[in-house]
């Protein structure tokens, strides 16, 4: 087998496992949060705290679209045409976005818990 389309052949199994590996993180993500979210609701007394629920599930989020994104990064590798390029740059660019606006808020929610810890 010719060298480049072993590495072809390589990177879509790559790009399918790891976009695999960001499902999983955002399934468990999406179901953990959801139990978590109607504990809070059913049961607000038993010290949930439902800010800490969101967090978690943002940083769960972060992780998978993490994941999406490496998985975008080997598929430009590999993309043949200016069309799979196009629609692979797009998507990259909205995840990233996404990976940016969850990342800030974040830091901005940890900031201010950390604030209202100190005081």
């Amino acid at each position: 087998m010719h060298l480049k389309a072993w590495l072809v052949l390589v990177s879509e199994h790559a790009v399918v496992l790891i976009e695999g590996m960001a499902l999983l993180v955002v399934l468990y993500a999406a179901i953990e949060a959801f139990v978590q979210a109607v504990r809070f609701l059913l049961l607000r007394s038993d010290g949930l705290d439902g800010r800490a629920v969101w967090l978690r599930f943002s940083r769960l989020l972060v992780g998978g679209l993490t994941f999406q994104l490496a998985a975008d990064i080997i598929e430009t590798a590999i993309s043949t045409t200016w069309e799979t390029l196009a629609r692979i740059a797009v998507v990259a660019v909205i995840r990233t976005f996404l990976n940016y606006f969850l990342e800030r808020d974040l830091a901005r929610t940890e900031a201010g818990q950390a604030d209202g810890e100190a005081q």
